[in-house]
């Protein structure tokens, strides 16, 4: 059972998946990365820096580069992907099945209407309907997104929001499968204690210290502006705040810091590096307003890290992830319940490892090996009903 897979460029949370398919041998797999090789090298203008990972995201299955001739190429709008020959690219490879990550992108818009009715066609994405638009831009929304997904012959969905959105734009509880978003949970759970405490020795940070960290994109839809207002307000001793990252809010983030000594600031961290970040926090936060924070697999990230996490209601994965137990969900924007959040999280600081270890353990299950499985056994029905379709 041949099963392409089209989607834009390697990511470290998708390769390891594609990984565990092709060594798992259930079906035959071949990604095609539709942005092109260029992507290996990519600008991030949430970031505001050319990223190079240090992980390994191309070894261990096998793929194709497709040409991608947009003038502007890229993930981050419709006409970033243009792939004059990728349906015939594909198609000479002679799929029985297409698994297409994203939608908004022409090409892969183009790759779902060509191969509909001809072979089955699975669908990944991860949006949700907490931004949902009003006025007369929702109203026009809701017809054109029931007309692509009656392209797809099934969704995998990431979580509780991301299945509502699918639902509510034509697809069936048939047509739904779960396959959880994940990151690998082991390398960040693995020990980095010692680098973790002395990377707070080189901030100064006293053992006994609680530390908030942010980590991410300094953009506008992560707020972490919001984070410092209540923080500051806050004004705790023997608590500090840790941004790790960067964007175009850095600038304006560090000037709305000055003087205060217990907000620290550090460049963009590879993902190498990043669990001895998360275990160098107490409290990790996310404070979203979106739109589009469709899930925050940084707070995944921070679980598998055994750490408690504080998110807003605008945060995908909040309702599936967090609650009392392993930390608190606040209503975005609102920078006072914020603040009362962080507050009693800190006052009752030897709860936080309590916290944590609830974290650990509700994390477990979103795991790579559960999206390969979820993938395997709907490609795999699909494919036993294989009379109701045709490579023709």
């Amino acid at each position: 059972m041949r099963l392409a897979i089209v989607t834009t460029h390697p990511i470290q949370y998708y390769a390891p998946v594609f990984r565990l398919l092709h060594q798992r041998q259930s079906i035959e797999i071949k990604v095609f990365y539709t942005w092109g090789e260029s992507a290996l090298k990519k600008h991030d203008p949430g970031f505001n820096k050319t990223i190079e990972w240090d992980i390994p995201l191309l070894e261990g299955y096998p793929y194709e580069w497709v040409d991608n001739t947009s003038a502007d190429p890229g993930s981050h709008h419709f006409k970033g992907v243009i792939n004059p020959g990728i349906t015939s690219q594909i198609s000479q490879w002679q799929p029985g099945a297409l698994l297409v990550f994203g939608w908004a992108y022409q090409g892969h818009l183009k790759v779902m209407r060509h191969f509909k009715n001809k072979v089955p066609v699975y669908f990944r994405g991860d949006s949700t309907l907490l931004d949902a638009p009003s006025g007369i831009k929702g109203f026009f929304r809701s017809p054109f997104l029931k007309w692509v997904y009656k392209h797809i012959d099934h969704a995998f969905y990431v979580g509780t929001n991301n299945k509502l959105y699918f639902q509510k734009f034509g697809l069936q509880q048939s047509q739904l499968s779960f396959a959880p978003h994940a990151v690998d949970n082991d390398r960040f759970a693995g020990d980095r204690s010692d680098e973790a405490a002395a990377l707070r020795d080189s901030l100064k940070i006293e053992s006994g210290d609680t530390v908030i960290l942010f980590a991410g994109k300094f953009e506008n839809k992560k707020a972490p502006d919001l984070l410092l207002k209540a923080f500051v307000e806050l004004a705790p001793t023997g608590v500090h705040l840790l941004f790790v990252g960067n964007g175009y809010l850095r600038s304006s983030l560090q000037h709305a810091a000055g003087g205060y000594g217990n907000i620290h600031f550090l460049d963009f961290q590879n993902q190498s590096f990043m669990p001895v970040v998360y275990q160098a926090c107490d409290i990790f936060c996310l404070p979203s307003r979106g739109p589009g924070e469709t899930w925050g697999l940084a707070v995944n990230e921070a679980m598998a890290c055994g750490k408690a996490v504080v998110v807003s209601d605008k945060v995908g994965c909040a309702i599936d992830l967090v609650d009392s137990s392993n930390g608190s969900v606040f209503r975005s924007d609102n920078v006072d319940e914020l603040g009362l959040v962080l507050k009693g999280l800190v006052n009752s600081k030897q709860l936080l490892p309590v916290m944590g270890k609830q974290s650990a353990k509700r994390i477990v299950p979103f795991n790579f090996s559960a999206v390969a499985q979820a993938i395997e056994e709907k490609v795999l029905e699909g494919h036993r009903q294989k009379p109701l379709f045709s490579n023709r």
